[in-house]
């Protein structure tokens, strides 16, 4: 039997240090998308998950908000579901291939210190202890069938693009750091980021 492998957190893209001369690789067609999402229907989203049986697809739950979702300023789609607070969703847009739907685990909520911060390693937004979750995802295939998952530290609300754009505040007592990144290259490296991990989820 194949050992079950659970692989860390990946290390984040945090951007060009400061005075170093930024380049610009170009744009890939195998990029993820980096502009705000399409509205999504509900067959779109049930329909684009790699990582779960299509009984789970049909059994989750939509956003509560769902109708009045900000799409414009949505890179990508992520909610914890209503029916099963320990499981959680992401959708991502592809420009040639469709939505890329990753289902999350939540670990059971532990007591944590409000005097500690932590880091989403998708959009770096630095939250109270409590505003990051350790998020895991079964890897796509017979690998994800096998036990093997990727972890990940996210915002526990995942709504990373709001707070990328300042439309959404984290809880931090000393107010939230600023950056000489502008929102469109905040985005970008967040949209980085995702690749990074939903590339881990469906290549194993």
């Amino acid at each position: 039997m194949t050992p079950c492998r659970r692989t860390g957190p990946s290390r984040p893209v945090h951007g060009p240090r400061r005075g170093a001369e930024k380049v610009r690789a170009p744009p890939t067609d195998s990029a993820l998308g980096s502009s705000s999402v399409d509205p999504l229907t509900e067959k779109q989203i049930r329909t684009s998950f790699v990582n779960s049986t299509k009984g789970e697809a049909t059994r989750l739950r939509l956003p509560l908000d769902f109708a009045e979702l900000p799409w414009p300023d949505l890179d990508f789609l992520g909610w914890v579901d209503p029916g099963a607070p320990l499981r959680a969703h992401l959708v991502v847009p592809r420009p040639d291939e469709g939505p890329l739907g990753i289902s999350l685990r939540v670990p059971a909520v532990g007591r944590t210190s409000a005097m500690k911060s932590s880091l989403c390693q998708i959009c770096l937004t630095g939250h109270a202890s409590s505003g990051v979750t350790l998020f895991t995802a079964p890897l796509a295939g017979p690998r994800g069938r096998q036990g093997n998952t990727v972890g990940i530290y996210l915002c526990a609300d995942l709504a990373c693009p709001l707070y990328v754009r300042g439309k959404r505040q984290p809880k931090l007592r000393s107010g939230r750091q600023e950056e000489s990144l502008t929102v469109e290259e905040r985005v970008e490296r967040m949209m980085t980021n995702l690749e990074g991990f939903t590339a881990k989820v469906v290549g194993g």
